[in-house]
């Protein structure tokens, strides 16, 4: 790969599916907002700037890919000629991931979807009151478990933002949920994690490769990403055999 992010290997079109998912500032780069259940004027939702995932669409642009960015609400500027796709909701990045997936050669969730929603939906917005407030909450659709279910061939790439045990926890994730790769970093680290221009990451690959990356800009570290995402593709691909892939 040049300075310009260009790879070196013209036999490989790279496609990018990314389900990213963006919060004003979702995981990956921005929030997932999953204002289901409740009115709009209140929210759960997943911590995230939004920064990692459009740093890593952009990178698999530039390298050629065709890139379809899922992305939840954000104010970071869309990528030159990526596909973007706008979600507000879990369930809307369920769907949407849904469609998409199918037509993507490689996969990358680095969206921070909200792990539960309310079980009720409220019509109007909840006042403050003096007891306490008590919410029941039901799961909402595990994205990227679905996804290795149903990988046929595709390369899937996770992340695990932690707070302990970074690589054991990663690990359980990636065998959890049947991806080839899986992007963890301790996101009460110096310099890693939300809203910050820069990560700290460790990338695990299901074939037992792990690499230590040190403290880089999230440009810097889309693109040791994308390389490592090559690298799997190739040996699942023999030589000789026609690469089409996504990014």
């Amino acid at each position: 790969m040049d300075g310009d992010g260009q790879h070196d290997a013209a036999d490989i079109k790279q496609f990018l599916q990314l389900a990213a998912d963006e919060r004003p500032g979702m995981v990956v780069g921005n929030r997932m907002v999953n204002p289901q259940g409740m009115p709009y004027v209140r929210y759960l939702t997943n911590r995230s700037s939004g920064k990692m995932g459009y740093a890593i669409a952009e990178a698999a642009r530039r390298r050629g890919a065709w890139v379809t960015l899922i992305s939840g609400p954000t104010s970071l500027a869309v990528p030159e000629d990526v596909e973007t796709i706008r979600v507000r909701t879990a369930v809307e990045m369920h769907a949407a991931v849904r469609e998409h997936f199918p037509r993507c050669t490689i996969a990358i969730l680095a969206a921070a979807v909200a792990d539960y929603r309310p079980a009720e939906q409220q019509s109007q917005k909840m006042k403050r009151a003096k007891e306490t407030l008590e919410l029941s909450l039901k799961p909402t659709a595990d994205i990227i478990a679905e996804a290795g279910r149903n990988k046929e061939g595709r390369i899937l790439v996770g992340f695990a933002a932690e707070t302990e045990n970074v690589k054991e926890n990663a690990r359980k994730k990636m065998r959890a949920k049947n991806t080839d790769l899986i992007v963890a970093n301790d996101v009460t680290a110096d310099g890693a994690g939300f809203d910050v221009d820069t990560n700290t990451v460790t990338l695990i690959a299901a074939d037992g490769k792990e690499a230590d990356l040190p403290r880089m800009s999230k440009k810097e570290a889309a693109q040791d990403i994308l390389d490592e995402v090559v690298r799997l593709l190739r040996a699942a691909r023999p030589a000789g055999v026609p690469q089409k892939t996504s990014v």
